[in-house]
């Protein structure tokens, strides 16, 4: 019998493949614990607009992921942060990924999760400083930051 998987089931497959399985399987277990659904005619037209819908947006994330890379490497998108620091230019304190989100958005109006903001280590010294930010699974940026003393 085929059927549509709606959950991830263990030794059989991931949600949304279509799969062949015994007819005792798939009534007594699958269909019954709502793991799965008949492979009919309706089905899989519902399954394959579906599935188109679910295209069309990550289209969408991918296309607005690029427009923002844009918009945050533009020659004047330097996020500007000022903090004190000491005689050889190190901070008192550091600079993490939220107060590098905070400044973007303040500055500029672009809103970027600070846990995409890719630092190895927060920023701890005055100066320019180029941060990667995932935006996207295929799309990466750098923010250009500015440390200035106070």
């Amino acid at each position: 019998m085929k059927v549509i998987l709606l959950e991830d089931v263990r030794k059989q497959g991931k949600k949304g493949q279509i799969i062949n399985v015994s007819d005792g399987y798939a009534n007594n277990y699958l269909i019954k614990n709502g793991l799965a659904k008949v492979a009919d005619s309706k089905a899989m037209s519902e399954f394959k607009a579906q599935k188109k819908a679910q295209e069309k947006l990550a289209a969408e994330e991918l296309e607005e992921a690029k427009n923002l890379k844009v918009e945050i490497e533009k020659e004047e998108t330097v996020v500007v942060i000022s903090a004190k620091s000491g005689e050889d230019g190190r901070l008192f304190g550091t600079i993490p990924s939220k107060q590098i989100a905070q400044e973007l958005k303040k500055q500029f109006d672009i809103e970027v999760d600070k846990r995409k903001i890719e630092l190895e280590s927060n920023l701890a010294s005055l100066g320019f400083h180029n941060v990667p930010v995932k935006l996207h699974s295929d799309v990466s940026a750098i923010i250009r930051v500015k440390v200035e003393e106070v």
